[in-house]
């Protein structure tokens, strides 16, 4: 995350934000979070298929999280270095397409994403209501993510301008130029100009 926004600030000039979801980082955990936490450890020690328990917990973490984003929007648009007018872009992958889905369709000030590697059981009814533009990043060889989910996921945001992105690499193994892709894509629908590194 510190390396996409340095490429945010340093090529586009943007002011970038992150906090880290609910129960994660040095976030304090819930009842909840201890639960599925410790079921995910227990089903991956099985070696059974945790997919099903991150769809739920992901869902449950997109709930806490939606209006801590809209707390935090109406926050950096009372700066005077931001205001109520600047553009707003979401950047997340993975968990942060499940956390950033709700807030890009229920807020909006955001008028761009990117998103991908994330399956589509919980989003794709909330994803029919982003018609914002999406650049989509699926990963070809993800050995978590079914790719006919991914597909669906990309297939559900009614958006007229959405790009996908197929990478023949593992879940975890998005690479570098990706977030390269997404400065472009971000001086593209909200504005500015890509600066040339010095």
């Amino acid at each position: 995350m510190v390396g996409r926004a340095d490429l945010l600030v340093a090529n586009r000039g943007s002011h970038v934000v992150a906090i880290s979801a609910p129960g994660h980082g040095g976030r304090a955990r819930t009842a909840v979070d201890e639960r599925e936490i410790d079921t995910l450890r227990r089903t991956m020690a099985a070696d059974e298929p945790v997919g099903p328990i991150v769809v739920r917990y992901n869902a449950h973490l997109a709930e806490r999280a939606v209006p801590e984003w809209q707390a935090t929007l109406d926050a950096l648009q009372e700066l005077p270095e931001i205001g109520a007018d600047g553009p707003v872009g979401y950047f997340g992958l993975n968990m942060g397409t499940a956390i950033g889905v709700p807030p890009a369709a229920a807020d909006p000030r955001i008028t761009a994403a990117v998103f991908g590697v994330l399956r589509h059981e919980t989003l794709a009814e909330t994803a029919k209501r982003i018609t914002i533009p999406v650049e989509f990043v699926l990963q070809g060889d993800d050995e978590h993510i079914p790719r006919p989910s991914d597909l669906a996921l990309f297939d559900a945001f009614a958006s007229t301008e959405k790009t996908l992105h197929t990478n023949g690499s593992r879940h975890k193994e998005v690479p570098r130029f990706e977030a390269d892709s997404a400065v472009r894509f971000f001086a593209r629908h909200l504005g500015g100009a890509i600066r040339s590194p010095a």
